[in-house]
């Protein structure tokens, strides 16, 4: 089931961490590491969603890192299509029992442009663009950053920025207070 999220309402933050943390004890989070990977290109707007969420995550990276949080994908090092599957395979190497949450933007209908998504299960990077890439993660998040359909690439050249940064600060808010905020993690509030 995907869950949509409208950031520009009230209560939608709290929502979305909520949601994240029921789904994130459903698939047995304890005791695992957590790797975050955010997909996309620093080279066109509305494919940067995910490195810029790597981006504000990596901040808080020695604390993520202390807790068993690993952040790939940022803008000084994006993962996109040309190396996504070499990471995929990295992560399942020095990762492999860990608990994979895909972050990346996507492309929807009209009424939905803006929004959020989350759900359980992996992410067809690049499907909106017609790229066959290695599906990826346990739990997804989207942000929805333009309308579908013919011209998906040139769709992604023209996405407003502000548009990209709203999901972004609302996206890397909510895995912040959800992941590192939030006690609802036992075995953290014990290494503590």
């Amino acid at each position: 089931m995907i869950q949509y999220f409208n950031p520009g309402e009230t209560k939608s933050l709290y929502d979305f961490t909520t949601s994240f943390r029921n789904l994130l004890e459903k698939c047995n989070y304890e005791n695992k590491e957590i790797v975050l990977i955010c997909i996309g290109s620093d080279r066109a707007t509305g494919d940067c969603l995910g490195p810029i969420i790597g981006h504000k995550l990596r901040i808080h990276e020695r604390r993520f890192r202390q807790k068993g949080f690993h952040v790939y994908g940022t803008l000084e090092k994006p993962i996109h299509a040309k190396n996504l599957e070499t990471m995929v395979t990295f992560i399942q190497l020095y990762h492999p029992d860990a608990l994979v949450i895909a972050i990346d933007a996507s492309l929807g209908t009209a009424a939905h442009v803006g929004y959020v998504t989350l759900g359980e299960g992996s992410l067809c990077p690049g499907i909106g663009v017609d790229k066959n890439l290695p599906s990826v993660g346990d739990i997804f998040i989207t942000g929805i950053v333009n309308l579908s359909g013919f011209g998906g690439q040139m769709l992604l050249q023209t996405t407003h920025l502000n548009l990209v940064m709203q999901l972004a600060d609302f996206i890397s808010l909510g895995i912040y207070r959800c992941l590192w905020e939030s006690k609802f993690r036992p075995a953290l509030q014990r290494a503590e």
